[in-house]
């Protein structure tokens, strides 16, 4: 276990990022450091998780994925590492690791958990506001270099679960909601092409006010400037506006619903 993922909400500015990558590299200099993004929206920990779920399949079994989202930092909130199935994660105990935990509960999966409770691996004396580099970049470096998850803390059984959305169908309606939105603007909802069936039926979608027919294959087959539905690379339905953004042409964001009308 070498490849180690970074994702944040700290931004590029303030040297935060670098400052974790030097811990782990003065830990474990042979390290693989990749960054996932830095750029989550700040305290935004299930735009964290959705990254994460999209991300986490694209690497090699053993990675350790350190994720530090943290609107809890300094308080009671436990930090955790996490085996689940063939992937490794690192990070606070606020339900950052949901989907994946929840994904590898239904595959029936390794799951193993552990409260990091074990000071000698940290680096000291811890900041109450900066665990990212006191308590998490240090655990992922050892975890990296091989010490056994289950000496890094206390197995738990009980981490946090976000209460994430689930599309309700209605009739020949589903209500879905949007989950995420990335920098084109693209709106990325929970209903997946699965769902919807195969072959995707025809359907209507409503919008932010706005009428949107069919779905298309990819963006290039409507005219610039149309608001189009696909289904995006991991199979989800995604409301985008070609060579342009969607979220600000219909004032929509993560948490708002969206209608699809089987016809």
């Amino acid at each position: 276990m070498t490849l180690i993922t970074l994702t944040t909400d700290f931004g590029e500015r303030d040297g935060f990022v670098g400052i974790m990558k030097g811990v782990i590299l003065s830990i474990f200099p042979q390290a693989q450091l990749i960054d996932l993004s830095h750029e989550v929206e700040p305290q935004n920990v299930r735009q964290a998780a959705y990254i994460l779920q999209r991300a986490v399949p694209f690497f090699p079994a053993g990675s350790i994925h350190l994720t530090v989202v943290d609107p809890g930092v300094g308080t009671t909130r436990r930090p955790l590492a996490a085996r689940l199935g063939e992937q490794f994660f690192v990070g606070p105990d606020n339900g950052v690791i949901s989907l994946w935990l929840a994904q590898a509960e239904a595959q029936a999966a390794p799951v193993e958990i552990v409260h990091l409770d074990r000071p000698e691996y940290w680096r000291l004396p811890l900041s109450n506001t900066f665990h990212g580099r006191d308590l998490f970049a240090p655990v992922a470096a050892h975890l990296a270099r091989g010490v056994p998850l289950q000496e890094l803390g206390t197995p738990i059984a009980n981490p946090v679960r976000l209460e994430l959305p689930q599309p309700q169908r209605q009739g020949k309606v589903w209500k879905a909601v949007i989950v995420y939105v990335d920098c084109f603007g693209n709106l990325m909802t929970n209903l997946s092409a699965e769902l919807l069936g195969e072959p995707l039926p025809q359907v209507r979608i409503r919008a932010g006010g706005y009428r949107v027919e069919g779905i298309v294959p990819s963006y290039g087959h409507r005219p610039a400037g149309s608001l189009v539905a696909v289904i995006d690379s991991d199979g989800f339905l995604e409301i985008a506006m070609v060579n342009g953004n969607a979220a600000h042409r219909l004032n929509l964001q993560e948490g708002d619903m969206v209608e699809v009308e089987c016809l």
